[in-house]
């Protein structure tokens, strides 16, 4: 932390989800460690003695895909291999998307696995300190590493910077947008969830849940690490399973993003490209690092851990509605036998925007690609942006639910009375600061600031 900004050093081994955000959100600035420059200028060494011998190296004295049969001829075909890729589509990310972008590939370059040299690292990283960083369109990556993406973010970062023999590869042959992407989405997700737990506690305030579904002894008897939970005194016999089940629902979900943290910690600093430079062997070997199966599995996977919850949140949100449930008035009404709708329409609200995050959560990790692709030799898929992007969308959608849950929780535990635990009512409160209670014959409130203090994690602190 240099004057209240952070500062991230690549070694090319030691990226992590906090880097990212630091620099991707937060501003942070970004050097290259001087041992990881050293082993740069070693990998790039193998490279020319490799090419002064005419041995060929894919990409570097080659063409590419198909075209790996004709020898690399011309002065520039660098730099136009960078620009023949900008084949991408549609609007642009958001720039934070494109900053972690810049730095998932700064470090792959640190790795010095590649054929980049310590001048085309620190140039990106240049770029990276003073947010010189282009527009990155959203379509044209199958994930087998994110050309399209990639040569938005080459062609605009580099300007008049010449390349050396092979580097267009280096910088187009990469998955770092699918990562930097995912791993932003995936930092969001860690946090609503978060939000999700604790909407779940007040949830049970809120119905006057019997509270030994959440018992510690449940998880002694089925020792899920996800599945844990305090002791509190038992109300009623038996509630509706998606109150009775949360420690069950979001504790598989804390689980199942345990793993997608540990996939995601390796691919941040994985070396993902074609060809791969062994200084050991003083080599350079054609291999398919660009395989993003674990990432694209791992994000699926984040996302069908966090759809029930999303979906099991709505459900109980819906019957905190029903009067027969709760025991409170019909729609939360501020007093009982009130002809207005008071709160009930948002429970259409909630199932509508339920409804489109699950859907999100369709896997695409194994979707296929035509083999008519450079003659059949890229025939493999994974879709990994894609997978990280519904992730993405996903949790905006979630933030929704969570908000409606909230603003329907808070005002069934006003009109019960009920005296609360000391986390519910810090929670509640931080509710009732964005969100007041809804009299009789008032106006609904716009949720936007609390959807804002839900995406930011700030309503469970």
């Amino acid at each position: 932390m240099i004057g209240g900004v952070s500062r991230v050093v690549l070694t090319g081994s030691t990226l992590t989800l906090d880097d990212v955000l630091a620099v991707a959100r937060g501003g942070g600035l970004v050097e290259i460690d001087p041992e990881a420059l050293r082993a740069m200028a070693a990998a790039r060494a193998v490279v020319d003695r490799s090419l002064a011998g005419g041995t060929p190296a894919y990409g570097v004295t080659t063409g590419v895909g198909s075209r790996k049969v004709f020898d690399v001829e011309a002065d520039g075909h660098d730099r136009l291999l960078v620009r023949q890729h900008r084949i991408s589509q549609g609007t642009p990310v958001a720039h934070e998307v494109v900053r972690a972008s810049a730095l998932r590939l700064a470090n792959a370059l640190a790795r010095a696995t590649t054929v980049a040299r310590p001048e085309l690292a620190t140039h990106l990283v240049a770029a990276l300190n003073d947010d010189r960083l282009p527009e990155i369109r959203t379509l044209g990556s199958i994930g087998q590493s994110d050309l399209a993406q990639m040569a938005d973010l080459a062609d605009g970062f580099l300007g008049d910077f010449e390349l050396a023999r092979g580097e267009a590869i280096a910088l187009l042959n990469q998955s770092a947008f699918a990562t930097g992407y995912g791993a932003l989405a995936f930092a969001d997700a860690l946090v609503l969830l978060d939000v999700f737990d604790h909407a779940g506690a007040l949830d049970l305030e809120a119905l006057g849940a019997n509270r030994n579904s959440v018992h510690p002894a449940i998880g002694e008897a089925r020792p899920y690490p996800g599945l844990q939970a305090s002791e509190v005194e038992a109300r009623d016999l038996q509630d509706p399973l998606t109150f009775r089940t949360i420690a069950q629902q979001n504790g598989a979900a804390h689980d199942a993003f345990g793993f997608v943290g540990a996939q995601l910690a390796i691919e941040l600093n994985a070396a993902q490209s074609n060809p791969l430079v062994v200084v050991a062997e003083d080599r350079v070997i054609s291999v398919g690092n660009f395989e993003m199966q674990p990432l694209a599995t791992a994000l699926d996977l984040a996302r069908l851990a966090l759809a029930p919850v999303i979906s099991t949140a709505a459900e109980r949100a819906v019957k905190l509605l029903q009067r027969p449930l709760t025991g409170l008035t019909e729609g939360l009404g501020a007093r009982p036998a009130m002809a207005e709708s008071a709160l009930s329409e948002f429970g259409i609200a909630i199932q509508a925007i339920a409804v489109e995050a699950r859907l999100l959560a369709q896997p695409v990790s194994f979707e296929l690609v035509s083999t008519t692709q450079a003659e059949g030799i890229e025939d493999r898929m994974t879709m990994a942006p894609l997978a990280a992007r519904r992730l993405e969308s996903m949790v905006e959608l979630g933030a929704r639910v969570a908000s409606i849950e909230l603003m329907l929780a808070a005002q069934a535990c006003d009109l019960r009375g009920a005296r609360l635990g000391a986390g519910t009512t810090r929670l509640r409160d931080a509710v009732r600061r964005v969100v007041p209670f809804l009299e009789e014959g008032a106006a609904l409130t716009d949720l936007e600031p609390l959807v804002e203090e839900i995406r930011s994690g700030r309503i469970c602190t």
